[in-house]
């Protein structure tokens, strides 16, 4: 089990500095997940709020024969932005044969954590931990499947935190990564009543709050910021507009940051935009595939149609 990790840190002053002065500001959402902040997202995705977790494992409990049937044997899963594994875990143990396992994240640290104790369950299986930025063309060169045989595996609902610009790109990249004969089995939120999606990220015991602030505690750990972390809440919004949930950090008061010799002030009820959650109708979903150069061979829903696990060629 190869350790490739690298900082991932490169270009966080220059990203923040870039959205905090910005109209309206916003922070990127890739700067959430150190690993303070994986740990909380894991502690999120458990909480009786929070839907689309449970509701697409049990898709993978479901159905995982089904997939591993359409996907045939020896694969070389390749996974994009691995959390704690447990889907993978569903998928591995329906595949036939798999060749190889190749977790791509951008929080080193938890990665390794996570892709050690796999290897522990599943001593014969070839595993490949990549770190890197998954919104951004990953080097796989190195990684088992060259020659063919790579399934990407994207569960959650990640791939709705993407512009559909963002989204565009990443499928024409992950075709190219992936290689020739590639497949990729994603997990995709679907629309529904807000009132499901808002508490979804705005949960009564304050974990996704917690996970949202811990943006500010980060950046004035390793940038040297000093954020006033309590002048600042977290808030959940429905955009209609945009199909989408967005999470905001609002200033409860007047205040300001300094961050390379630059002074930021935020206004009382000022907000900062760290991430969106796009929440999908099939039609917009395959629009944008196909720009990328994937159609949807195989999909499989909850019987409430909240969640979908998408197969494509």
């Amino acid at each position: 089990m190869p350790d490739t990790y690298s900082p991932p840190e490169s270009g966080m002053a220059a990203d923040l500095l870039a959205g905090l002065t910005a109209t309206p500001k916003t922070i990127s959402s890739r700067w959430l997940y150190d690993r303070r902040g994986s740990e909380l997202f894991e502690e999120i995705t458990g909480l009786e709020e929070y839907y689309p977790t449970r509701t697409e494992h049990a898709i993978f409990q479901d159905h995982a024969e089904d997939m591993a049937e359409a996907i045939g044997p020896g694969a070389v899963l390749v996974e994009y932005g691995a959390g704690a594994l447990v889907k993978t875990r569903l998928v591995l143990d329906a595949l036939e044969a798999p060749r190889a396992y190749v977790p791509i994240d951008i929080s080193g640290p938890f990665l390794r954590d996570a892709a050690a104790g796999l290897q522990a369950d599943y001593p014969g299986l070839d595993i490949h931990p990549v770190v890197a930025d998954f919104t951004e063309e990953v080097d796989l060169s190195d990684a088992p499947g060259a020659e063919g045989g790579r399934v990407g595996f994207f569960p959650g609902s990640t791939i709705g935190n993407l512009e559909n610009h963002e989204i565009v790109a990443f499928f024409r990249a992950a075709r190219s990564s992936l290689g020739r004969n590639a497949r990729f089995l994603l997990g995709v939120d679907l629309k529904k009543d807000p009132a499901i999606l808002v508490p979804a990220y705005d949960d009564a015991r304050g974990v996704t709050a917690a996970f949202n602030l811990n943006l500010l505690e980060r950046f004035n750990r390793e940038l040297g910021t000093d954020f006033d972390v309590s002048a600042f809440a977290h808030e959940a919004r429905w955009n209609e507009d945009e199909g989408r949930i967005e999470m905001h950090l609002v200033a409860r008061r007047d205040t300001s940051v300094r961050l390379d010799g630059h002074e930021i002030t935020f206004r009382a009820g000022e907000s900062v935009r760290t991430e969106i959650s796009r929440k999908f109708e099939f039609a917009a979903l395959d629009r944008l595939l196909d720009q990328a150069g994937w159609r949807r061979e195989n999909t499989w829903q909850d019987e409430k149609g909240y969640f979908a696990v998408t197969l494509l060629v």
